[in-house]
């Protein structure tokens, strides 16, 4: 198993930053290694829990398809679960509003390899604590521009 939390400030009022962390098809804007994700079902529905979107992601040169289905999405919290053959992943985002423009966000990813995967888990330990910084970065550009869009 990989786990890796990270903690930060970001430019984006808290409702704003839950909404847009809820759409799991933003994680192409702040998730470095995802290629596409895609709602499933209508894309015009309102988010909610029990959306499911397909995400393929580039991890070491490979690629890699998930189901994530957003399990939890309340006025601070956020937890997206994914799943294939080999592995499982949850997201978990807690969102703190510091005053009305700035928000702490506290971001917990843990990835469960299945079978023989498991047997990665130190090399992935290493890579993923490299894609969480990079995640760090990434997360906080893209809820700068969110942020700045609702001023």
């Amino acid at each position: 198993m990989v786990h890796i939390a990270r903690e930060f400030e970001v430019p984006c009022p808290q409702d704003a930053a839950v909404a847009y962390l809820a759409d799991f098809a933003n994680a192409v804007e702040w998730d470095p290694g995802t290629v596409s994700c895609v709602r499933d079902g209508d894309p015009s529905a309102p988010v909610a829990p029990g959306a499911t979107w397909t995400n393929v992601s580039k991890v070491l040169g490979r690629e890699t398809t998930l189901t994530y289905e957003l399990v939890t999405f309340t006025d601070d919290h956020v937890v997206l679960e994914g799943s294939n053959k080999t592995a499982d992943s949850k997201d978990d985002i807690s969102v703190t509003a510091v005053d009305d423009r700035t928000s702490l966000l506290r971001y917990d990813a843990t990835i469960t390899f299945k079978g023989l995967a498991k047997l990665t888990d130190p090399l992935m330990a290493l890579v993923f604590k490299g894609i969480a910084d990079e995640t760090v970065d990434d997360m906080t550009a893209a809820l700068t521009r969110v942020g700045n869009a609702t001023a």
